[in-house]
């Protein structure tokens, strides 16, 4: 199978060395990604595409294969597309014939052909006889130039024709790693993982950075939120984790701070965390998801006074965004359900708090603070790596799993419900339940004591947080279902191999069904 990934039109745009930065970058990324799903492609990166080709017809790695193209920063749009030699404008036009000609019935289409290299014929002339052939010869509706509901693309370069099967959005934006690196002030909610996923669509490599005010319930779910983002959307690059134990910030501002002042004084406090956390990384800027007038500390004048506390550079996707359009954007990357399921720990020290913070009174509040509380915070940071969090979790208790289920065992599919739609689980001895990993807390009272449950998720990252989560809280009744997963056959020489081995046994098996009946 082959595929084509077109640049993001501001990648296009760029002079030819920056051009030809984006492009090797966007090479290497998409390279490191499939990889990580443990096949392998050849990925050419050239002036106007990037091409892919994979020694494999199997359904699964297309389906990576689309996901990658589809959620990688710096693509525009993918195709998917069958390489064809041919000699003759009629030989091109019955190949797409055979390709898309029944996707055109009872529908309006137009014919674009995009040729390189010397031939008989234009642009012009192999979009009208391709497009006549079909209008002809199909069941189309017609054809129709403008707003058509098919657009065949077709691609001819010298005598090899490529023919488009199917296309795919992608994200737009730079390709990952080329505009530096961030930190992500992270809290689990609709804001922070929104601005977290516009950084990394706009080419930075994106850190996390949480500060824990509700104990390991929430720091489990943010855990799942930031891996669920970085899988998705920036796996092609490592990506650090810290974990910072607030709580004894907090109580510090609850026990000498006043009231009105408790919210912009926490905020000033994170900030001051978040530039030491920075400088531990040599990183130069933090994100926050902080939006004009939202909430009491992000009125301007408080947001004057809370960016005063950090030298570092302060990036706000979202400053001017309504709620409503930042949670659209949480629908459309998959983080919605489960940000609704998040609480917000910030508000619960906002007492009549102020919406036009003074300098000289926050400074008199924060002298009452004791920084050594704070400084003792920030020692105490945990620093993972997102792709190790499950090995991490694990080194301090073994999670149980299983491949092959018992008849009465239950199956929790924990996965993203998007997820399950397009690759359903298909168990036929055993019941399946639909879960999804940003569920479990508030729904483990379901699952009963006496009943083995196993957690599924397509590469066990997600079931073996949960389930180690859940043994840790006494349900040793829940392990992880991990599939057995046949070896896919890469290469010819591996290919060559499985035949030869099949003709010996097919051979050997007549031989002796010979011998058997002249007996």
């Amino acid at each position: 199978m082959k595929f084509v990934a077109k640049y993001f039109p501001e990648i296009i745009m760029k002079s030819r060395p920056v051009r030809k930065r984006f492009v090797k970058q966007l090479q290497m990324n998409v390279r490191n990604l499939v990889g990580r799903n443990g096949f392998k492609a050849d990925v050419q990166g050239q002036w106007d595409n990037l091409s892919i080709s994979i020694n494999s017809d199997d359904a699964t790695i297309r389906r990576a294969m689309i996901n990658i193209l589809s959620n990688t920063p710096g693509i525009a749009f993918s195709y998917e597309i069958e390489e064809h030699e041919f000699e003759t404008l009629d030989d091109a036009y019955q190949i797409i014939k055979q390709v898309n000609g029944p996707s055109l019935a009872g529908k309006t289409f137009c014919v674009r052909v995009k040729r390189r290299g010397t031939h008989e014929y234009n642009s012009n002339d192999a979009e009208r006889y391709i497009g006549g052939g079909l209008l002809k010869e199909t069941d189309a509706a017609g054809v129709k130039l403008k707003n058509p509901d098919v657009t065949v693309q077709v691609e001819i370069r010298d005598q090899s024709l490529f023919a488009v099967k199917n296309r795919f959005t992608g994200l737009g934006g730079y390709p990952m790693g080329s505009q530096g690196d961030t930190l992500s002030l992270i809290s689990g909610g609709f804001d922070s993982t929104v601005s977290s996923y516009l950084m990394m669509k706009r080419g930075l490599k994106t850190h996390y950075c949480f500060f824990n005010l509700g104990g390991s319930a929430h720091e489990v779910g943010v855990k799942q939120v930031a891996y669920y983002l970085w899988d998705k959307y920036g796996a092609s690059h490592k990506a650090r984790f810290i974990s910072v134990p607030f709580d004894g910030v907090v109580k510090e501002i609850l026990e000498n701070v006043e009231d009105g002042h408790m919210g912009v004084i926490l905020k000033r406090m994170m900030y001051r965390a978040a530039e030491q956390v920075a400088d531990m990384i040599n990183l130069d800027t933090f994100v926050t998801g902080e939006s004009i007038a939202q909430v009491s500390s992000q009125t301007l004048t408080n947001l004057a006074v809370i960016d005063k506390v950090t030298d570092k550079l302060v990036l706000r996707p979202l400053v001017v965004m309504d709620k409503p359009e930042i949670i659209s954007i949480s629908r459309q990357i998959g983080t919605e359900a489960f940000a609704a399921t998040m609480p917000e720990y910030c508000g619960v020290i906002s007492v009549k708090p102020t919406t036009e913070a003074k300098m000289d009174k926050v400074l008199a509040e924060e002298a009452k603070f004791d920084l050594a509380v704070l400084n003792k915070a920030v020692e105490d940071s945990v620093h993972q790596f997102i792709g190790n969090l499950v090995k991490e979790e694990n080194d301090a208790l073994e999670v149980a799993h299983v491949s092959l289920p018992s008849p009465d065992d239950i199956i929790l599919d924990i996965r993203h419900p998007s997820e399950i739609e397009v690759a359903p689980l298909d168990l036929t001895h055993n019941k399946i339940i639909e879960m999804p990993f940003y569920e479990i807390e508030t729904r483990k009272g379901e699952l009963k004591e006496d009943q083995t449950y196993l957690l599924y998720c397509q590469k066990g990252t997600m079931s073996k947080i949960h389930a180690h989560h859940l043994n840790k809280q006494g349900m040793a009744n829940i392990k992880v279902y991990l599939e057995e997963k046949p070896k896919l056959v890469d290469t010819k020489a591996e290919k060559r191999a499985l035949w030869e081995a099949s003709q010996k046994a097919e051979a050997e098996s007549g031989a002796d069904s010979g011998a058997e009946t002249k007996d």
